[in-house]
């Protein structure tokens, strides 16, 4: 089994709670980036063992939050010496408009893989783009390269979509899957 770490910020609970949901389908570990943009004990550590990482950040004013930016900025020490080459990786994000400019998030998550000199897993569900399609299908905003999740500005975390938590719970199961196979 491979073993995957979920690394992210969250500001208000929602991509936290996302984070959970890929936890849980993945089996990973969460390491929560703090308000002030610092690793817990041992955070570190977990990253440079796991076998795939996943990036999350809530997507503020049409990229990540500045703690997760900070988080990225710190990562420059594996970077030099290439510590996190070949490992697996993917990104998360949500934000409170159905666009709300997440795909510039998942860019950015996706430079910052590419710069470790990682492998991206992208989502891989398929959507539904029909006059039947629901907000409570899986995959309902059609993501391809990451996860996006939606809540409105004035919903609290525990009223997010079940369909999002249900895509992020699919994503983690793809991501440890994919680990597992390439860790062989």
């Amino acid at each position: 089994m491979a073993r995957v770490a979920v690394v992210f910020h969250s500001g208000y609970g929602h991509t936290q709670r996302l984070a959970q949901a890929i936890a849980e389908g993945a089996n990973a570990e969460l390491i929560a980036i703090d308000a002030e943009g610092n690793l817990p004990a041992g955070g570190w550590e977990a990253l440079n063992a796991a076998d795939a990482i996943v990036l999350g950040s809530p997507t503020y004013m049409g990229g990540v939050s500045w703690q997760f930016k900070k988080f990225a900025d710190a990562t420059s020490k594996p970077w030099y010496t290439q510590a996190w080459k070949d490992k697996v990786f993917a990104g998360f994000t949500n934000s409170a408009n159905i666009s709300g400019d997440k795909a510039s998030t998942l860019s950015y998550l996706h430079t910052l893989a590419m710069q470790h000199s990682g492998i991206w897993v992208g989502l891989g569900l398929v959507y539904h783009n029909t006059k039947d399609s629901r907000r409570s299908d899986v995959n309902h905003i059609a993501a391809n390269v990451g996860l996006m999740g939606q809540t409105p500005s004035d919903a609290p975390a525990d009223r997010m979509e079940a369909s999002d938590l249900e895509t992020a719970r699919l994503f983690g199961q793809r991501v440890a899957g994919i680990a597992a196979r390439l860790r062989g």
